[in-house]
């Protein structure tokens, strides 16, 4: 499911690369918009005209938490009881899903880079690199409530905890999230070149830029044009505007819509100074090394 097969032109087109590329991030950070550009651009550079649709980005890319890879390996549907099995078997679903890929195969992850009963949340030897996308832990908390369904107060504490987990569900098995800082550290302690780190807002206030930069560094030359054609396609409100007539597979049942406000600085308008006060306690070391706080503490 999900994986580039021979022949694929995102396999042609990063041919020298192979293994995965892990889109990493916490969530309602930016993971799915990224997505989406890269799959708009696979398809621009290959001469579709269709653009890509929210409910086929399993196309050429996938999400490592499917129980169907579990349930095939193990033999049976992994359970809430089955914690220690999943974690135990997680490094051999990354080897499947690398070698059934021709090239790279981008998947999602919201996984923070930790150990998890004894064994790593990546398996790095089938790693090819990383994209790592961080947002300010002010939106993000806005965004998770709603995503959530539950009070910003419930996403602010929810952030706080780390090594939290998520439910092994249905269809997924379970991922480590970690506290908001807990990720973060976890993903960018020690700068390498081959992780790249784009922050959210970066991505709104210049869209080009930041993307741009993100294929050169996955030595994708798209030209002009469809570098810009592949940006338009993902824009934020015709992804929503998806969801509006389709449905989003990827929304939580709980959540009204998936593709909510998209914009950075909500929080001036909605958190209170007592929760902007609590997400810089537990979150201040953090922000202050991506510039979401000043030398002195306060929001930037």
């Amino acid at each position: 499911m999900g994986v580039q097969t021979k022949g694929d032109p995102i396999a042609d087109a990063t041919a020298a690369k192979a293994g995965i590329i892990w889109i990493a991030s916490f969530p309602k950070s930016g993971n799915t918009w990224t997505r989406t550009f890269l799959h708009n651009l696979v398809k621009v550079q290959a001469g579709e005209n269709e653009p890509q649709r929210i409910n086929e980005l399993n196309r050429f890319s996938t999400w490592d938490i499917s129980k169907q890879y579990y349930t095939k390996l193990l033999g049976y549907p992994p359970g809430p009881d089955h914690r220690n099995e999943i974690a135990a078997t997680r490094h051999k679903v990354h080897e499947e899903i690398a070698n059934a890929a021709e090239g790279v195969v981008f998947v999602k992850t919201h996984h923070a880079l930790v150990m998890d009963r004894g064994y790593s949340t990546i398996n790095f030897a089938v790693t090819s690199g990383a994209i790592y996308i961080i947002r300010n832990p002010f939106d993000v908390a806005i965004s998770y409530a709603h995503h959530m369904n539950e009070s910003i107060d419930d996403a602010i504490e929810r952030m706080s905890i780390e090594n939290v987990e998520t439910d092994v569900t249905e269809k997924t098995v379970y991922e480590v999230y970690g506290s908001w800082s807990q990720h973060v550290w976890s993903w960018t302690r020690t700068p390498h070149s081959a992780i790249y780190v784009l922050r959210y807002e970066d991505m709104i206030a210049d869209t080009r830029k930041s993307f741009n930069g993100l294929i050169e560094h996955l030595l994708l030359n798209p030209t002009n044009s469809e570098l810009a054609e592949a940006i338009d396609r993902s824009s934020f409100e015709k992804l929503k505007e998806q969801e509006r007539s389709e449905g989003f597979r990827e929304k939580p049942k709980a959540a009204a819509r998936f593709f909510r406000e998209g914009r950075s600085g909500q929080w001036k308008d909605i958190l209170t100074p007592l929760q902007v006060q609590r997400i810089i306690r537990d979150h201040g070391e953090q922000m202050k090394r991506f510039g979401y706080l000043n030398d002195n503490g306060a929001p930037a």
